[in-house]
């Protein structure tokens, strides 16, 4: 089990522990993280058949694009703002291709697993 998350640099940094290789095989996405304020910054995760890697920095062509602050997106990755709670209320922002960003939720599941 991992533990909770308390930057959002620490939650890339542990990304790994949470990405589900199973529900990620024949997916091919990039998802693009652009967290504002204190703490954030800009991250994507590729994913490509089963495997994933994070790099931080901007992707020229992101298939689906998360946009939030840090606190929020902290809150939000320990599980303390259910994801599509935090879309409802504006504190996070998901664009481009939505079908892809959707089954991101299950290769890159939130909450304190």
């Amino acid at each position: 089990m991992a533990t909770r998350i308390s930057t959002v640099k620490e939650y890339f940094e542990t990304l790994n522990q949470r990405f589900v290789k199973d529900a990620s095989k024949g997916v091919e996405a990039v998802f693009q993280f652009e967290i504002g304020g204190e703490g954030g910054g800009t991250w994507h995760v590729a994913v490509k058949d089963g495997e994933m890697s994070v790099h931080e920095g901007a992707h020229p062509s992101p298939s689906s694009i998360v946009t939030s602050t840090a606190d929020d997106y902290v809150k939000i990755a320990n599980g303390d703002i259910n994801g599509l709670r935090a879309v409802m209320t504006r504190k996070m922002k998901v664009s481009g291709n939505l079908v892809m960003a959707r089954k991101m939720q299950n290769m890159l599941p939130t909450g304190n697993i």
